[in-house]
């Protein structure tokens, strides 16, 4: 089976996003930037992504420069089609931008970034965990997305309804209890039948954590694609929420009214999430305090979310733009968004001696920073390619398998045949 060439990538671009009629994204002529100030540096940023406390700072000097300045530009509505939109026009371009978790989506237009490299960043890369590093390399091996916070996953789950369904409660026994998705389903069906409780929200989760803890995915950096292929991670993943379907732990709780509810009153008493679902949980769900727990996911903790910085290859002084960078996202300044705005830290040193306070009431004082520290440290290198926004299909038949009763032989084969055809239409020979 053929894979794709740099020639496909590029030509497959203009089918992502939010231009999808624009075609790939120009990289050459201007360096129109957004101010004409020569000595201010702007940052495009969404709400909560930057520490406040820091851009203040910066604001007024950025350390380490001459006398530059930033301009923190917060930016909402869809960030990435205001983003995008900038660079495809080449005018009205940030200096510096932050790229959410989706850093894929700009692979092929890598061009338009300058490559960090240049600018002194592989002294840093040990600072820093690799897998989350790994993410900001294109195809070409170019590092031009530098990382900021991250999103190790683990098994969120209700101790008291665990406790009522006389299910051994204890974060450690619950782990030992779900080592595999075997145990995982097991331990749901106990749940199932003493209390009636779920396990988690929807299958979807399932089918989705287990590939965000895979170091497998979609495709391989080479642009060969993986998910047809015997015992592939995504037919692994696929079987496993079908087998949870079957067995009846997942709650097909689709919308999140649905889904606030039943983590509210215990009718779903588990969810596989990343460390900022915890402030979702206090945000949603604030009469549960004290109830929650963590344990250990079956096989492997994954990463779910985390975002990064880039510089546009119009920002009008790189060197500074890069002191930016690196200070914004040492360890004492990583330690202190995450205490103050809980962006769970990439730069390893974050987490010695005391920088980080978190307030882990809501868990009954079970250490929430030390579990997923533990889980970042066992997240698998990954490669997610920019073609896997064309593999939605996946999510959406999971979806049909669990709440309109689909064949599931019939739905894998709908969700293979729509990704290759969306696919062969990108220029993709499959």
């Amino acid at each position: 089976m053929a894979g794709f060439s740099r020639r496909s990538l590029l030509a497959g671009a203009a089918g992502l996003g939010a231009l999808a009629t624009a075609g790939a994204l120009s990289g050459c002529g201007s360096t129109t930037s957004i101010s004409s100030d020569p000595k201010e540096l702007v940052l495009w940023y969404w709400d909560r992504s930057a520490d406040p406390k820091l851009l203040a700072i910066a604001a007024k000097e950025i350390p380490g420069t001459n006398g530059m300045r930033l301009r923190a530009d917060l930016v909402g509505g869809t960030f990435d089609t205001k983003l995008r939109t900038s660079l495809a026009g080449n005018a009205y371009i940030p200096d510096l931008t932050y790229i959410n978790s989706n850093v894929s989506l700009y692979f092929p237009n890598e061009s338009m970034f300058l490559d960090l490299n240049d600018l002194g960043a592989q002294q840093y890369k040990d600072l820093y965990f690799d897998w989350k590093w790994q993410l900001g390399v294109t195809p070409t091996n170019r590092f031009c997305f530098f990382p900021l916070d991250t999103g190790p996953t683990g098994f969120y789950y209700r101790k008291d309804v665990f406790d009522k369904a006389q299910i051994e409660s204890d974060p450690d026994a619950v782990s030992e209890q779900i080592k595999t998705w075997d145990g995982y389903i097991e331990l749901g069906q106990k749940l199932k039948k003493n209390v009636g409780s779920f396990m988690d929200i929807n299958a979807g989760v399932i089918f989705g954590q287990f590939i965000n803890a895979s170091p497998e995915r979609y495709f391989n950096k080479a642009g060969k694609l993986l998910y047809m292929e015997p015992n592939s991670a995504i037919k692994q993943a696929w079987d496993t929420a079908v087998k949870a379907i079957k067995a009846g732990v997942t709650g097909n709780q689709q919308n999140s009214t649905d889904q606030n509810a039943a983590w509210t009153s215990g009718k779903t008493a588990g969810h596989i999430e990343a460390v900022w679902w915890a402030q979702i949980l206090t945000d949603t769900a604030p009469d549960t305090k004290g109830k929650w727990r963590l344990a250990s996911q079956p096989v492997r903790p994954g990463n779910s979310g985390g975002s990064f910085v880039c510089l546009p290859h119009t920002c009008k002084d790189p060197e500074a733009a890069f002191k930016l960078i690196t200070w914004m996202n040492n360890p004492q300044n990583q330690a202190q968004s995450y205490n103050n705005m809980q962006l769970f830290p990439s730069a390893l040193d974050s987490f010695k001696g005391d920088l980080m306070k978190g307030n882990n009431s809501f868990f009954a004082g079970q250490d929430t920073q030390t579990f997923f520290l533990k889980s970042a440290e066992s997240v698998p290198t990954a490669f997610i390619s920019t073609f896997e926004t064309q593999a939605q299909y996946f999510g959406t038949e999971i979806i049909n398998v669990e709440s309109a009763g689909k064949n599931p032989d019939q739905a894998w084969e709908d969700a293979v045949n729509q990704t290759n055809k969306t696919l062969r239409k990108r220029g993709i020979d499959v």
